[in-house]
Formats: C-alpha cells, sequence, structure tokens
C-alpha cells in the first residue's frame, strides 16, 4: 500500500528554516560556563567548605579512646555486641562516678559488666563485648 503524501511534509519549508535560524530556539544561554576541572575554585566556593561544619574533620581520637573530660556529648552510649543491651549515662554523672580522666573505654566496659546477664563461668566467653556507636 502507497502513501499518496510525498515524503516532503516532514521537513520544514524554506521559509520555515530561515524563521527558526533568526529566533532563539528556546534554549537560553548559559550566564557563565561551568569551570573546567583544570579551573581555579572560585573564593565563594572555598569560603561555603570551609565555614561548614563538617569541614573540622573527625576527631584524632576515636571516641572510646577519649577522656570524658574530652567528649563533647552530654549523654554517653555503648552497647553490646553480644546481646544488644545499650546503657546510656548522662557526662556529668560518669564524670562524677569515674572522675573526668578516666578513659571513656574503661568507664563503658565497667558499666556493661556490672549490669552482664551473660555468664557462662569461662573467663573468654563472660561478659559484653562493647560496641561505641557514633
Amino acid at each position: 500500500m502507497t502513501n499518496d503524501r510525498p515524503a516532503s511534509w516532514r521537513m520544514p519549508s524554506r521559509k520555515q528554516v530561515e524563521k527558526l535560524a533568526r529566533e532563539p530556539a528556546g534554549i537560553q544561554p548559559a550566564e557563565a560556563p561551568d569551570p573546567a576541572q583544570s579551573d581555579p575554585m572560585p573564593d565563594q566556593l572555598w569560603d561555603a567548605v570551609l565555614h561548614d561544619p563538617r569541614a573540622a574533620g573527625k576527631p584524632w581520637l576515636p571516641i572510646q579512646q577519649c577522656r570524658l573530660s574530652e567528649i563533647p556529648r552530654h549523654v554517653l552510649r555503648v552497647e553490646c555486641r553480644r546481646c544488644s543491651r545499650i546503657v546510656e549515662i548522662q557526662k556529668a554523672d560518669a564524670v562524677r562516678f569515674y572522675e573526668p580522666h578516666a578513659v571513656w573505654k574503661d568507664v563503658g566496659q565497667r558499666l556493661l559488666d556490672n549490669t552482664c546477664t551473660n555468664r557462662t563461668g569461662r573467663h573468654e566467653e563472660d561478659g559484653c563485648w562493647p560496641d561505641w556507636p557514633l
């Protein structure tokens, strides 16, 4: 079956092509081109990056190795990997009970051991396995 219409109906006429060439096609030119990888970063971007609170980075010690006086949190949490028990204590109470220079790893282990329910009688298996969530 043949079509009576010629293929030219799909193509724009010469007038239409000239009109399209004179008018913008609805694409707005960008105000500034995107910087290339080799271009220097703008000062505003550096300021935003450096003033971001996450730019301070991680502390040089993991939280379990910090002393109680060095930890910025108000509530300290330690959980057991073995029984999934979580023990929380306020920093002020921990400082009062264990002194400010106590290491959080030791304090957390004591808190878990004082309330441990997994006692097998074997030294290697007794007690909880602490984990310090971030």
